[in-house]
């Protein structure tokens, strides 16, 4: 069993002891992954990018990091499990597509989106 397959079961098993996958539809899934990511970018807000590169040095700003992303990632394996997506497969698959959009001698020190390489 793989971490993320593990991370689902616990998932999973979280939830189904609370009876919530009755609101656990995939709208309301993807719609919840948003609000958490909003959450994260929300520890940034009105911060310089010196602030937002010290979090994690603080004790109290990186729990909440840690929290945020932890979130995100239990609402992306809801939706993952719900819709049979492996993650880890696609990850791959993914990475694989944007080696091809992105080559190396195109896309080395650029910012610039594939289409304009």
């Amino acid at each position: 069993m793989s971490d993320l397959s593990a991370l689902t079961a616990a998932i999973r098993a979280f939830r189904d002891a609370r009876d919530w996958r009755q609101f656990h539809t995939l709208r309301n899934l993807i719609t919840s992954l948003n609000l958490e990511s909003a959450e994260l970018l929300e520890l940034t807000q009105w911060k310089s990018d010196a602030e937002v590169e010290a979090l994690p040095a603080d004790p109290q700003a990186a729990e909440a990091l840690r929290d945020e992303c932890a979130d995100i990632l239990l609402y992306l394996l809801l939706i993952a499990d719900k819709t049979g997506i492996d993650l880890a497969a696609a990850t791959h698959a993914k990475l694989a597509k944007n080696e091809l959009k992105y080559p190396v001698e195109k896309a080395y020190g650029s910012r610039a989106k594939y289409t304009e390489l």
